[in-house]
């Protein structure tokens, strides 16, 4: 990928004039290239180092036995960073719906709505998007993948962006959604229909395939039952004739009940044919005018997960559901203004999230979360199969979108409201944390600077090991547990011994960070320990991931 800044090279000598010219020489020649533009929140980066401070009074807590959910209030570059530390290689679904870019005042670079007339409008929002993607990337799994929805605005460039980012190999599909059932009004060549979804992956050698949940819709297709082979249960049928380009090997002669030959392109060669008529699996359907159709069973038990997902997707949901939903929750009467008026329907990001295989486990992370709508779904889901899914969503608090939308449909939707029927709608269940970026100076003297870290990192730290129950809660020493593992905390060392003495009482694995200057974990001190146990400095591991993540 090629991004050059503009440079006077009247001011460079000959030597760095030459430096140049073999810098370019040795770019790619096929690739995007934007004017790098730089953004505020990445510049104070490099005087502050981002943490997490938890709002107390905003976690909910109906069932300690299920998983914690996650909602970081402030600008997703920091909060992806902080995740680069606690969520590296954990991530299996992100599903993020970013600003399109369509000069209407959907995208704010540094501050500032950025315009149509706008002549770095593109390269801002490349910016923009580049080190988010990079920073997504780091967290999702190998198997991980990511769905990020788009229009026409910048879909071209975002393409180019991910092929670069995630690998032209592991891009899996632009799947496209229609998002509307009609319209058009001041359309002038075609009706807007449709927004697309990008899917890539981290490593599509690691992933099966796909596969569509099965609705009710498609349940109701296997109407037929078979005679002859009761036990293979309910089928459906479909043509044999196929609509396929030309392939000479699937055209041949079948034979029909009354002795007449039908030939033409098959979707299946010979042989395989033979084979499905010795199994049963073949059926031939006389039309009025004597002549056959042939068919191919399809048995409900044998298409259980086989199904693929379509490359578009319609009647599925539309944008007025997710603006509905909005709506009900909330209780907004018709002819009033809608909190939020651009959410996806929950339906859309269901679909999205049990395409991929193994997911009801699965952590689900969102990072443009506007009105909330990707933790409203994982909820949904695991209330319809009993999963444990968890969901981390991060937004910022443009317009209180966090505070006065997100925040308070996710509370609604697992406590339960009285919608704007006035029925009442009963709560999913569910936990969440409410965390709010905050920041650690960069002090001139290196130690103050890790003083200080270490002592604003027991949020990410919890958050890193998933254990938020708290055990010990001292000044200098904190322990956490969940059901498999504890996470011992050592603040300082004049508090060593009394930390052995709290860590002995421990009847599980023990994850312990202690406090240290360079990268010492006193493993000799330690040796004694019955417990299972490994060793962790800090904040030496947290600087090393800033660093990585913020000297690039």
């Amino acid at each position: 990928m090629t991004r050059r800044i503009k440079k006077d090279y009247s001011k460079l000598s000959q030597e760095e004039l030459i430096a140049e010219i073999q810098k370019l020489l040795e770019e790619k020649k096929y690739g995007l290239m934007w004017e790098n533009k730089e953004e505020d929140v990445v510049k104070q980066c490099q005087k502050e180092l981002p943490v997490l401070e938890e709002v107390k009074n905003k976690e909910i807590l109906t069932d300690q036995s299920n998983p914690i959910n996650l909602l970081i209030e402030g600008d997703n570059y920091h909060a992806l960073s902080v995740l680069n530390y606690t969520h590296k290689d954990k991530i299996d679904v992100i599903y993020i719906d970013p600003p399109y870019n369509t000069g209407n005042k959907d995208f704010i670079f540094n501050d500032h709505y950025v315009d149509k007339e706008d002549t770095y409008r593109h390269s801002k929002w490349l910016s923009f998007m580049e080190k988010r993607l990079k920073l997504a990337k780091n967290l999702l799994k190998d198997d991980g993948v990511i769905f990020i929805s788009i229009d026409d605005n910048e879909v071209a460039q975002l393409k180019l962006l991910c092929d670069e980012i995630f690998g032209e190999n592991n891009f899996i599909a632009k799947v496209v959604w229609r998002k509307k059932y009609g319209g058009g009004k001041g359309a002038r060549f075609f009706v807007d229909l449709h927004e697309y979804v990008l899917c890539y992956t981290r490593n599509i050698s690691k992933i099966n395939g796909f596969s569509i949940a099965r609705s009710e819709k498609k349940k109701e297709i296997f109407n037929l039952k078979d005679d002859y082979f009761e036990e293979r249960g309910k089928y459906y049928i479909r043509p044999l004739k196929s609509g396929l380009a030309y392939r000479k090997n699937l055209i041949y002669p079948i034979k029909c009940p009354n002795g007449t030959e039908i030939t033409t392109q098959w979707i299946c060669g010979k042989d395989t044919f033979e084979q499905l008529l010795k199994q049963g699996r073949i059926i031939f359907k006389k039309l009025k005018n004597g002549k056959y159709n042939v068919y191919k069973k399809f048995y409900e038990k044998d298409q259980l997960g086989k199904i693929l997902p379509e490359s578009i997707i319609y009647d599925l949901a539309y944008n007025q559901n997710g603006k509905e939903e909005i709506k009900d929750i909330f209780r907004i009467k018709e002819g009033r203004e809608v909190v939020f008026e651009n959410a996806k329907p929950t339906k859309l990001i269901k679909y999205l999230i049990t395409l991929v295989p193994h997911n009801t486990n699965a952590i689900v992370l969102d990072f443009f979360v506007g009105s909330g709508t990707t933790g409203h779904a994982v909820l949904e889901l695991n209330k319809e199969d009993n999963g444990n899914r968890r969901f981390i969503l991060c937004t910022n608090n443009e317009n209180k979108i966090c505070t006065d939308v997100c925040y308070p449909r996710i509370k609604k939707v697992i406590k339960g409201y009285k919608n704007l029927k006035g029925k009442k709608v009963d709560g999913l269940g569910g936990n969440l944390k409410y965390y709010k970026t905050s920041f650690v100076p960069k002090s001139r003297v290196s130690d103050d600077t890790k003083y200080n870290l270490v002592q604003r990192s027991t949020e990410m730290i919890c958050m890193k090991e998933d254990t938020f129950e708290k055990v010990v809660d001292k000044k200098y020493i904190k322990i956490f547990k969940n059901i498999n593992q504890y996470t011992a905390i050592l603040f300082h060392l004049d508090y060593f011994n009394e930390f052995k003495k709290e860590l002995r009482g421990l009847d599980k694995q023990i994850h312990i960070y202690v406090f240290s200057l360079t990268s010492d974990t006193y493993d000799e001190d330690f040796k004694d320990l019955k417990q299972k146990y490994d060793l962790c400095p800090i904040p030496e591991s947290i600087l090393e991931v800033y660093k990585r993540v913020f000297e690039k």
